[in-house]
């Protein structure tokens, strides 16, 4: 079973670095001005059929790569280079070592290379008694720190200049300036003679082109065209996943990889390399090339129906820099050597299930590094699969265990929920938030309050309230999901009113469970598929045009995940087909389907502002539905800062990860108050707990409400 005292300690180190103001700050500012130079960069393109055609160009299944393998190595050593097959980090090392020692090389330069660090190539050079010297400026700042990097493009972001001004001083023994242009001229300066001494020059590819046996380097600072050619040996050390058929499918990535990664047009130096060159630093004037090609698992991932996609990664490292929790804790905890989203994947894979245990767990499932990725990789579902088999091979933890075994057997799920609503009583205050008591257990979670389950779930409320409709314009089945059922009902009550208002008729099955997310969140695949298969089963008998659901995340989740959960299940193939076809969020169907208009509604003089739920947003890709319902229903909408941004609830995650969890949350609170909006609207119950809750306990008067219940707040009442 995964250690509970490992995880402990790795929240720990998440801690450290969230009190650390400068790393936050940095990744902050990064963050919000990143997004608006990627949106620039990419104006006037097709940024989806530029991913569609990304993802082709590096389809993989393990043939194909060892195809274009030797595709590329009999162009290559045509023109007099040497290629390499390396199985694994240790041969890749072996082979590099070699190559020094065949060539009676001890001094190597080194442009920056992911591959390398997976490789742990330095270390392998310096045990042979060869000096390395990383030329790359933040790879070197790192380099003489003894740390790996915090980011895969910015590899030193987590560093102040007054801290590479103390590093620098320590170095040269000369005390230095924190102005930036004095720094590199330092660096310059120092790195200058490593240049014009080193034998061996090392560097990574971006690319690797088989149809010309070309490599194709993508770099901000000149350090690797000098490391390819002025010492009289290069080495590229290059992932198999480098490969490419043609420059076109290269000159195509090119024009994604720089906008994804920095908002740039284009980086300061592309440089190709075709065949061994002269070499001016070298007598003879020969030039010696090797291209070394890594698998490390490589050609296993290929043949992975799922995990294959990975392959097609650019590495701009675009998953870090959406992503909220690497923006609050950095690489250094978001990652081992590979870092963000991408990189809790690699990890499990490159360096094993020990160095991933934790990071797997550190995902909030928010969907942010999906919605960038440049090769639209699934990352979010990789993930889950990887927290999936650490735990099948670790072993399930307790409380993951239990859960599952709850949610399973809805009758017992729900006799519990109503046996906490009378186990509540002495505990809950008036305005329907808990006290006292639960905070004693729950002292890390003290930065919200805590809903006390409703008095009447909405299942039992449904027979009284349940409206009849004669001639109805559209029929609906209306999915609750747990929260809404039992602690937010009128949340329910509220979207019945309005629908009725509209001629909709509705139904709710009670064979209905939780959507099942929570589980699956939790690692807990089987219990998915069991709660996936009960609720398709509940709603198979509805005659509806639609399947509505008031929560973002439970939309998301039925409409796109369950396919994918079943997919091994052929025989129930068209029946979830046609179940996630309907399904649709709330926000969704008033205002696309059924188009409800101003005259509806009275305005109130209500300011609000809005949050977007993660999976509303980017799993549904739903943004601008709520907003014009605001503006149709007579709200005054007060937008705030950062509003697709996660609220820090991620189902359990916040209780997995509380510290985190409420930074998250306080930064929205923040925006949300900065707005002046006296209501903060929502589509999705999870957000409205983990954001009702931190006003609460704040002690602020913002309110949270649905959508639901402030578009029936303003239909106008029938005379």
């Amino acid at each position: 079973m995964q250690d509970a005292k490992d995880l402990k300690e790795y929240r720990g180190q998440c801690q450290q670095a969230l009190d650390n103001e400068f790393l936050r700050q940095t990744l902050d500012k990064f963050a919000v001005a990143y997004r608006a130079g990627r949106d620039k960069a990419f104006e006037g393109m097709d940024l989806e059929k530029l991913i569609r055609e990304v993802a082709a160009s590096k389809e993989f299944d393990p043939s194909s790569l060892r195809k274009l393998f030797f595709e590329f190595k009999a162009k290559a050593e045509a023109d007099g280079v040497h290629v390499h097959w390396a199985k694994d980090a240790d041969e890749a090392n072996r082979i590099i070592c070699q190559i020094a020692d065949d060539s009676g090389s001890t001094k190597v330069i080194k442009a920056k290379s992911m591959t390398a660090e997976e490789t742990l190539l330095n270390h392998a050079l310096e045990d042979a008694g060869i000096e390395v010297t990383e030329t790359d400026l933040g790879e070197w700042i790192i380099q003489l720190r003894h740390e790996g990097p915090s980011h895969m493009v910015m590899p030193a972001i987590h560093l102040s200049r007054f801290q590479v001004e103390e590093l620098f001083t320590d170095v040269t023994g000369k005390q230095q300036s924190p102005d930036i242009e004095q720094l590199v001229k330092v660096a310059r300066r120092e790195l200058r003679q490593k240049f014009l001494e080193a034998d061996i020059g090392v560097t990574g590819a971006n690319f690797a082109v088989a149809e010309t046996g070309t490599i194709g380097l993508v770099t901000n600072e000149g350090n690797a065209r000098l490391a390819s050619t002025l010492p009289r040996v290069h080495v590229a050390l290059i992932g198999l996943d480098k490969l490419l058929p043609t420059l076109h499918d290269a000159l195509r990535i090119l024009k994604v990889l720089p906008r994804n990664a920095t908002g740039q047009l284009i980086t300061s130096y592309v440089t190709w390399i075709s065949g061994a060159n002269t070499c001016p630093v070298n007598p003879d004037g020969k030039k010696e090339i090797h291209f070394v090609f890594l698998d490390n698992g490589r050609t296993e991932l290929a043949a992975d129906p799922l995990f294959s996609k990975v392959l097609s990664c650019v590495r701009c490292g675009a998953c870090a820099n959406v992503c909220p929790v690497y923006r609050m804790v950095g690489g250094h905890k978001m990652g081992h050597i590979y870092i963000g989203a991408i990189g809790l994947i690699l990890t499990y894979f490159f360096h094993g299930t020990d160095k991933a245990k934790n990071l797997a767990h550190n995902c909030i499932n928010c969907e942010a590094c999906r919605d960038i990725c440049a090769a639209g990789i699934d990352l979010p579902r990789m993930i889950k699969e990887v927290q999936v088999r650490i735990m099948d091979e670790l072993g399930h933890p307790a409380p993951a265990v239990l859960m599952s075994k709850v949610l399973k057997n809805r009758k017992l799920f729900h006799r519990l929920l109503r046996t906490a609503k009378w186990a509540q009583k002495p505990v809950t205050a008036k305005d329907g938030f808990l006290r006292h008591l639960p905070m004693i257990f729950f002292k890390e979670h003290d930065f919200k309050a805590l809903p006390a389950i409703a008095a009447k779930p909405f299942r039992d409320l449904w027979p009284e309230i349940a409206p009849q409709v004669p001639e109805p314009r559209l029929r609906v089945a209306l999915f609750s999901g747990c929260v809404q059922d039992f602690v937010y009902p009128e949340q329910m009550q509220a979207a019945v009113e309005l629908f009725a208002a509209n001629q909709v008729a509705m139904s709710f099955p009670m064979g209905q469970n939780c959507c099942g997310l929570p589980v699956q969140m939790m690692g807990e695949k089987e219990a998915s598929l069991s709660i996936t298969r009960e609720n398709i089963k509940a709603f198979s008998g509805e005659e509806c045009d639609y399947i509505v659901t008031l929560c973002a995340s439970c939309a998301s989740h039925l409409k796109h995940s369950y396919p994918k959960l079943l997919a091994e299940y052929p025989e129930m193939d068209e029946e979830v087909r046609r179940f996630s076809a309907k399904v649709i969020d709330f926000s969704s169907f008033v205002h696309d389907v059924l188009k409800v208009e101003p005259e509806q509604f009275e305005s109130r003089g209500e300011s609000v502002t809005y949050h977007a739920p993660c999976h509303l947003c980017r799993g549904l890709d739903v943004h601008e539905a709520p907003r014009k319902l605001m503006e149709i229903s007579g709200l005054e909408y007060r937008p705030s800062a950062e509003e697709e941004v996660c609220c820090g609830f991620g189902g359990t995650y916040s209780a997995k990860f509380p510290e985190l969890s409420k930074e998250l949350l306080n930064n929205k609170l923040a925006n949300a108050e900065a707005s002046g909006a006296s209501t903060l609207l929502t589509d999705c119950p999870g957000c409205i707990m983990q954001i009702r809750g931190g006003f609460k306990a704040k002690g602020s008067k913002v309110q949270v409400n649905h959508m639901a219940e402030a578009l029936a707040g303003n239909l106008k009442k029938k005379q």
